[in-house]
């Protein structure tokens, strides 16, 4: 885990939660009409504007923190979340559909728009509280051949690992 993504995590879970013109403008960070709106805040974090393999991972993770307003940064991993979705778990037709669709991606562009509303169906269901630290690296790695397929294989794995007794993945 990066200490850049954790800085970022909990930076935005404290503006969601202190400043509702930020909160506001955070929340359509991953529309590309609107993601100018966070600009801002990105630049704030160094965040090169112009790279759209940096700037898709923060936009996806900043809007989802403003829509889902958490206290903490959680510890559900995306592939477990993904699962934890559906009544039949990691064995449901559907959260299977939706991981291979998930790992399908070949690019931080197309995995960012897929993950779009995989976290808005994650935010629907109570008591998954995502990691979204784990979640940026993965997605601030994703761009870089030699990293993708374990990122993949790391989300897939999660997906059909079991959990412990709190909720996090083993």
């Amino acid at each position: 885990m990066s200490e850049r993504a954790q800085k970022f995590v909990d930076y935005i879970i404290q503006q969601v939660q202190d400043n509702k013109g930020k909160a506001a403008a955070l929340k359509h960070a991953d529309n590309p009409n609107t993601e100018y709106q966070s600009w801002e805040i990105l630049a704030g974090f160094g965040v090169q504007l112009d790279n759209e393999n940096q700037r898709l991972p923060f936009t996806t993770i900043a809007a989802d923190i403003a829509r889902v307003k958490p206290l903490t940064n959680g510890n559900i991993t995306i592939g477990s979340a993904i699962a934890r979705c559906y009544e039949d778990g990691n064995q449901s037709d559907q959260a299977k559909a939706k991981l291979r669709r998930l790992l399908a991606c070949d690019t931080t562009s197309e995995a960012c728009r897929i993950l779009r509303p995989l976290l808005s169906l994650i935010s629907s269901k109570d008591g998954i509280s995502l990691n979204y630290v784990d979640l940026l690296d993965d997605l601030l790695w994703f761009s870089h051949d030699d990293s993708r397929q374990r990122i993949k294989a790391r989300w897939a794995q999660q997906f059909y690992g079991k959990q412990t007794e709190d909720g996090a993945d083993e």
